[in-house]
């Protein structure tokens, strides 16, 4: 859904603006919260209450990022919000955890004005990232949310006297990458009624017709037709057949080929290796990879990226029914290779399988990243706020990992543990899709998937994101609202304009 916040760069000082709610920024410091340099001598300060020492030492600020006591002014158009922001040092993940702050803060405000405190381009992105995704909102309710719960319409941002357009365009950027997050959010968080992989494949032909990509749909005729086993194994069991879609952005004279793979499970009920409730209740999100390979496919222009980028949307309900896989059963991959399905709830890697097979074996890619809510292991290693990182190719990792932390979204590299390899092979097939040797491993999940996914890469440089932990959230805090999440959008977005 669009935001309903705006940002505008506005130049001036913040005592001209007619806003409901003016924002002064404060930094942390060894010897205390500061205002940021200009805020004194800007003349809304006579408007205060009190001095901002005594304001500071008031509501216990100590200016760290997110940081936030706001109080009534009067001004010559009556009474307006005064809102003590603390930016931190005034780093680009300080200023995301700012916006994000001020965004729920100015729930029920009309417009917003915040003196800009100084800091580069990045943190003016990393802002504008915050502010929009914490204003963010999904609901299918009939009636509009109370009036004091509704998103600011505009923040302004306050530039100063002589400010350049630098700070407009990383501003705008950060509404890029906001942008194509919230789009992915939208998609996790359809319910299934709608969102089978038909659905998804036509969200995926109004994402190409409007951003100039091309777009190619395999239904379960074509599916068949040219050996996708393990897509149709896994979606045999629903009365709404499988996808694969693929989407290709190609800008003029690309440095190279970037191959995304996105797991699209559009409801997972296990299969006959049926899920408890509790946890099926979150399955219309098992589609969150592909929904950010879609996302990030429809950005890749607004961001500049040079690289060729081919997105693959792996699509299929897990169902269970009498047609469903059985356990025990084995499945051909498109690459050739055979798969014993000991366990039809490990059916992300599956489809995975099949899409990765197709990227290697016929599409050249210098590069293949593959992102999936795929094992709870990673989520029980990691928690809620980390993605899991493996990878075959050590500077490709650390690529991945900077824009991670650079997009406030965390990555830890995990071991393709070599001595683990045993466990995903099977007595009867090439491979088993769970663990098999767990008595002599432990349960070691999340890297048993990565090592079978790993076997369907060839010699290209390939990295596994696992989101499972942090592709929902079960609260509204900072950048995140209940739901999908969208975790890892970003980071990819930064990672192909920078390559």
């Amino acid at each position: 859904m669009p935001f309903a916040t705006e940002i505008h760069p506005v130049p001036g000082k913040l005592v001209d603006s007619t806003a409901d709610l003016l924002v002064l920024p404060l930094t942390s410091g060894d010897s205390g919260p500061a205002p940021v340099e200009g805020v004194a001598e800007s003349g809304l300060t006579q408007v205060l209450p009190a001095s901002l020492t005594d304001l500071f030492a008031h509501y216990s600020l100590a200016g760290k990022p997110g940081e936030l006591a706001q109080f009534p002014v009067s001004r010559d158009q009556g009474l307006v919000r005064v809102a003590l922001l603390g930016v931190g040092s005034g780093s680009p993940d300080d200023l995301r955890k700012a916006g994000a702050a001020l965004s729920r803060a100015a729930r029920g405000a009309g417009r917003v004005a915040l003196a800009w405190p100084g800091s580069g381009e990045e943190a003016a992105t990393a802002f504008a990232e915050g502010a929009l995704l914490a204003s963010y909102t999904f609901t299918l309710k009939t009636s509009e949310a109370p009036a004091d719960r509704r998103p600011a319409a505009s923040i302004d941002v306050v530039l100063g006297d002589g400010a350049d357009g630098s700070l407009a365009g990383a501003l705008e950027r950060g509404t890029a990458l906001a942008a194509a997050t919230a789009l992915a959010r939208d998609l996790i968080n359809t319910p299934s009624l709608s969102k089978d992989p038909e659905w998804m494949a036509e969200r995926a032909r109004e994402a190409a017709a409007d951003n100039g990509l091309q777009v190619r749909v395999w239904d379960e005729g074509d599916l068949e037709d040219e050996g996708f086993g393990a897509i149709l194994g896994v979606g045999q069991g629903s009365s709404r057949p499988p996808r694969l879609v693929q989407l290709s952005y190609t800008p003029e004279n690309p440095t190279e080929h970037v191959v995304l793979v996105g797991k699209g499970i559009t409801f997972d009920t296990g299969g006959l290796s049926l899920k408890p409730n509790d946890n099926m209740s979150l399955m219309k999100t098992d589609m969150s990879g592909s929904a950010i390979v879609l996302a990030v496919l429809s950005a890749l222009a607004a961001v500049g990226a040079t690289v060729r980028v081919t997105g693959l949307l792996a699509l299929a309900e897990n169902a269970f029914s009498g047609d469903s896989t059985r356990i025990g059963d084995v499945l051909t991959t498109y690459s050739g290779t055979t798969v014993e399905v000991l366990n039809s709830d490990a059916e992300g890697r599956l489809v995975l399988a099949d899409a990765m097979g197709y990227a290697v074996g016929e599409l050249a890619p210098d590069v293949l990243v593959d992102v999936a809510t795929l094992t709870g292991a990673a989520k029980v290693a990691l928690g809620t706020g980390m993605g899991a990182l493996y990878s075959n190719h050590e500077a490709l990792a650390a690529e991945l990992e900077g824009a991670g932390r650079d997009s406030g979204e965390p990555l830890w590299r995990m071991p393709l543990t070599e001595e683990y390899v045993p466990t995903t092979k099977s007595r009867v097939a090439d491979l088993a899709n769970i663990g098999t040797r767990g008595r002599d491993f432990g349960p070691a999940g999340a890297t048993d998937a990565a090592l079978f996914l790993r076997e369907f890469t060839g010699d290209v440089p390939w990295a596994h994101l696992d989101i499972a932990g942090p592709g929902r959230s079960m609260k509204e805090s900072g950048l995140l609202s209940k739901g999908g999440t969208a975790f890892a959008t970003r980071t990819l977005l930064r990672w192909l304009a920078g390559r």
